[in-house]
């Protein structure tokens, strides 16, 4: 079985700019570089054959480069207790449709479509019972923003999970 995402890297110097964000909350799991991505859809568990299938109809995907900005932070949460933080994108068109795209994708492939509402965002760090408050860290940063970058493709990745977290290997790249 794969575990699969299909998502959007974004480059160096936006990266750099999360790195710097990642201190201030004791007991936060802070994602590394390799783990900053941006997810256009996750799709889970699929045998071989659904992952090939996969892989070449992405290929069919057609879209302009777009640009896009960082512009929030934010966290997901269970049960009232925080399980991730994040930091989200402003309003991007462009984004949606591709999304949108991959999505109908997946599900004439025989998947279920996603049943949350799409919210982009790259994590950066995951909260457990132990993690102290991320109100204040949120508040040091409720007008973070980045400069834009552009998005002229994405990825397809197979996610292995082990006791230091998730690495993420692209199987395939796919460009605007």
């Amino acid at each position: 079985m794969h575990r699969l995402f299909i998502a959007i890297r974004p480059p160096l110097f936006i990266r750099s700019q999360l790195l710097t964000l990642m201190e201030g909350i004791a007991g936060a799991r802070w994602q590394n570089d390799d783990q900053l991505h941006l997810t256009l859809r996750f799709i889970g568990e699929v045998d071989q054959y659904m992952a090939n299938d996969l892989a070449d109809l992405l290929g069919t995907v057609r879209f302009h480069p777009f640009t896009v900005e960082l512009g929030s932070v934010g966290c997901f949460a269970s049960n009232g207790r925080p399980n991730s933080l994040w930091v989200g994108l402003r309003p991007c068109d462009a984004l949606m449709i591709l999304h949108r795209k991959i999505d109908h994708l997946c599900v004439t492939l025989g998947l279920k479509p996603d049943a949350r509402a799409y919210l982009p965002h790259i994590t950066i760090a995951r909260c457990g019972r132990s993690t102290a408050s991320v109100e204040p860290f949120m508040k040091r940063h409720a007008n973070f923003s980045s400069a834009p970058f552009e998005v002229s493709g994405f990825s397809l990745y197979e996610s292995h999970l082990g006791g230091e977290g998730a690495t993420y290997n692209q199987v395939a790249h796919y460009p605007a």
